[in-house]
């Protein structure tokens, strides 16, 4: 499999989006696109398209276009999603419920093998087939289930001292609902941060922007 480890991030960031959509080709029986075809549906100029796909290796031919089946698939290996690493999910409230609910882990690389929370009331349940494990059971879990991963849904001011056990542990990968900045302690993790209240942001920025250009065309 190839790899460059001087990828930049944005390019990082749109492979998810290119795999998703050649996925969704592949279902609908297309064999092969073109960087003019997928600028026209994706959005992207096809010139970026060239440039973050020759990040990797050739993948089309000049005037014959990508196969679809291939990249696809080429482009899921360089993503990793074949390696099914394992991971836990700390917090099984009302967000953690619906990422281990409606997240397809299996197809994004991972294998979720537990969920852990405080609460009386949630521990025992089960969510997705998964027995949701007293929180105070994690060290004894992750020693005898290898763990790659874990998801924090959890409060805020509750993430530090969970993160210190799970790095203890030599788990230094987490997908981060928390709005915690785990960076700041350890220098030697990957964090993927995720910031719902930060996109719903964005939203209302583009909107007021383009709300603003509405205005100034109609005074």
């Amino acid at each position: 499999m190839y790899r460059n480890k001087n990828i930049s991030a944005p390019v990082i960031k749109r492979l998810p989006r290119y795999y998703r959509f050649l996925g969704e080709l592949q279902a609908n029986g297309v064999k092969r696109i073109s960087s003019r075809e997928l600028s026209d549906k994706m959005g992207f100029t096809a010139s970026q398209i060239r440039q973050d796909l020759n990040c990797f290796g050739g993948f089309g031919q000049q005037g014959y276009g990508y196969p679809v089946e291939n990249l696809y698939n080429e482009i899921g290996n360089i993503l990793g999603i074949n390696n099914t690493y394992n991971a836990i999910l700390i917090g099984a409230g009302n967000l953690g419920k619906a990422v281990a609910m409606h997240m397809s882990f299996e197809k994004r690389g991972f294998r979720l093998i537990g969920i852990f929370d405080n609460d009386p009331a949630k521990i025992g349940t089960g969510i997705r087939d998964i027995r949701i494990s007293d929180l105070d059971d994690l060290e004894e879990f992750c020693t005898n289930n290898k763990t790659d991963a874990a998801v924090f849904c959890v409060p805020k001011g509750a993430v530090q001292r969970i993160a210190d056990r799970l790095y203890k542990l030599g788990i230094k990968n987490f997908w981060n609902f928390s709005h915690y900045d785990l960076s700041v302690h350890y220098d030697d993790i990957i964090v993927e941060n995720v910031h719902l209240n930060d996109s719903l942001m964005i939203l209302c920025y583009k909107i007021s922007e383009a709300n603003s250009i509405l205005d100034d065309t109609t005074a």
